[in-house]
């Protein structure tokens, strides 16, 4: 599994598991655990998931998942905005690890803008790494102004964005993508396959049955060529991830990715799109 570098020098797997999605279904919940499981097995160890996802039950559902394997997970969580503040962090933070059954979490990231100013998130994100109920934290769905703001309000030691990125959503490689790059902040790439819709598309669908994949294994191979990319699909059965892993080992040729760029050309640049 290719590895992609956080800032502070971590490595962790270019490709994951998200959670968006699971444990909305009682009778779907044994084989996402299976499948979450499988994957950990399959070398897909960065597990995301949000206290928003399911209301809190993805955290549980995820916290079973990893007894007995929390220390081969890079276990990642959100808070809401409007948990941002320095009172109301260290209860949200402390909540999602009690529903994930863990001691601390490795990242843990803001789910998206919200108004509370990014100063005192920054100094409540600081203030749970002092404590060791995270190693680090970072932000999700900033766009490049932001994203300057959170810096000049003491933010440099965010570790990654977690962004809305896939063929069909290239507009934050105008400018956000290069400005994570030069500061060595990888991209968290949620939806990469953006939910299922990518997959009848016929440009995609001609390079995977060339190289004799799946279009969904295509899609996750071109985010997985580019730098400091980590892709986080989600996969609710053990067969999804056992496809979902395939794609770590497709490289795609030069041919393959002038196909897809001709098929997905970069959008024009505007504003950070969300899910």
């Amino acid at each position: 599994m290719r590895q992609v570098v956080l800032p502070d020098g971590t490595h962790v797997p270019a490709l994951g598991q998200g959670t968006w999605n699971t444990a909305e279904r009682a009778d779907a919940r044994p084989e996402e655990i299976a499948a979450l499981r499988e994957g950990v097995e399959r070398g897909l160890t960065l597990i995301d998931t949000a206290e928003m996802y399911a209301d809190g039950r993805s955290e549980e559902l995820v916290g079973e998942a990893i007894a007995g394997l929390r220390d081969r997970v890079f276990l990642v969580t959100k808070a809401y905005p409007h948990h941002a503040g320095h009172n109301t962090l260290p209860r949200a933070c402390e909540a999602s690890l009690k529903r994930l059954g863990t001691e601390h979490v490795d990242l843990y990231l803001l789910h998206w803008r919200g108004s509370v100013h990014l100063a005192e998130m920054v100094e409540a994100m600081e203030a749970l790494v002092a404590r060791g109920l995270i190693a680090r934290w970072g932000v999700s769905n900033l766009d490049t102004g932001d994203m300057e703001e959170l810096v000049a309000a003491g933010g440099a030691d965010c570790a990654t964005d977690q962004i809305l990125y896939n063929l069909s959503r290239r507009a934050p490689e105008h400018d956000l993508i290069p400005w994570l790059v030069a500061r060595h902040m990888p991209v968290m790439a949620y939806s990469p396959v953006e939910q299922g819709r990518l997959l009848g598309h016929a440009a995609l669908r001609e390079v995977a049955e060339a190289r004799g994949a799946t279009p969904a294994q295509v899609a996750l191979a071109w985010l997985l060529a580019r730098e400091g990319v980590i892709a986080i699909p989600k996969a609710g059965t053990r067969a999804h991830v056992a496809e979902n892993a395939a794609a770590a080992e497709l490289v795609l040729s030069t041919d393959d990715l002038a196909a897809l760029d001709r098929a997905f050309p970069r959008a024009a640049p505007r504003p950070l799109d969300m899910l």
